[in-house]
């Protein structure tokens, strides 16, 4: 029987899988819908919907008619292991990524614009001083990524009063914000902010962006808010760089292995803040929804909805 298998290497999608389950039954009764490591007979896998499939699944399945990853990012299925070329890519939009996202920046922004992470400190210490306040005009935020999520999330900065510029790697205007876009203006743009946020997709021009280089071309005293990917980040040259003093600190959401190992010396750093890859995430049923929806268009013979270029990695 055609079969839309959900899988994941590392999250639990048990109440995803029933969502699906519920919509398929009705949408498509001819599909079956199969959590991993429930495997039906490879060849009847025509859809693959997941988050970090296991290793190798996507070039074992002869019948293969379309992957979809159940968030924005798709990088874990454009490795070596990546499906046919032939074979659709597509990822999750949804409205509410935004909004969940720039509260999450939001509140990572104010917690070293209103001195939070000097506060925290100082309660260990059991330690009372009112850290030096400023207006949020004197906190210069530097998002690094102007796609869907980064250009919301400068409005709303913007709208909080903070001053607020963007890279890219194409060019974007947005009211009230500067902007830089290509590799020769990325040293330019670093040298400013405060704060730097990581909004990046993971490519293989970004890869380890986030470098001893990277962290020393900022100002002294800035911090980093990573949204990214965790494949951006050299750990050892972010410790290093907080170890010098040369950096405030870092809120960090993503990393390269997740859950991030308890043996990670990252869980025991004084000026780094985790937060388990929760800074946004689409509703489950636009996920169930928009997957549906493209499963339909393939059967029918037409492109689906947004769709991954793979030379381009998003």
């Amino acid at each position: 029987m055609p079969t839309l298998l959900l899988c994941s290497a590392t999250d639990d999608l048990g109440e995803l899988h029933a969502l699906f389950r519920q919509e398929v039954a009705q949408r498509m009764p001819d599909l079956q819908v199969r959590l991993w490591p429930d495997m039906p007979d490879p060849a009847d896998v025509e859809v693959v919907a997941g988050w970090y499939p296991p290793a190798a699944l996507l070039q074992s399945l002869p019948n293969l008619r379309l992957v979809s990853s159940i968030a924005a990012g798709v990088d874990h299925v454009l490795g070596p292991a990546q499906p046919r070329p032939e074979v659709p890519i597509c990822r999750i939009v949804d409205p509410a990524l935004a909004a969940g996202m720039a509260e999450y920046v939001l509140w990572a922004v104010l917690y070293y614009h209103r001195a939070l992470d000097q506060a925290m400190q100082q309660q260990t210490q059991r330690r009372w001083k009112i850290p030096a306040q400023k207006p949020a005009h004197q906190t210069h935020v530097g998002l690094l990524g102007l796609g869907a999520l980064g250009s919301h999330l400068a409005k709303v900065l913007r709208d909080q009063g903070f001053t607020v510029s963007g890279w890219s790697r194409s060019v974007h205007a947005i009211d009230g914000v500067s902007t830089f876009a290509g590799r020769d203006a990325l040293d330019t743009f670093l040298q400013a902010p405060d704060i730097v946020v990581c909004l990046l997709p993971l490519t293989d021009a970004t890869r380890h962006l986030l470098n001893r280089r990277f962290f020393q071309t900022l100002k002294p005293g800035a911090a980093v808010v990573h949204c990214g990917r965790g494949e951006h980040l050299v750990v050892d040259d972010l410790l290093e760089s907080l170890d010098q003093q040369y950096l405030r600190g870092a809120v960090l959401d993503v990393f390269a292995q997740e859950p991030l190992p308890p043996a990670s010396v990252l869980w025991r750093h004084p000026r780094v803040v985790i937060t388990p890859h929760m800074a946004s995430s689409a509703e489950p049923m636009t996920i169930v929804h928009q997957i549906l929806d493209n499963v339909q268009r393939v059967r029918n013979g037409l492109p689906v909805l947004h769709a991954v270029d793979r030379s381009a990695g998003y």
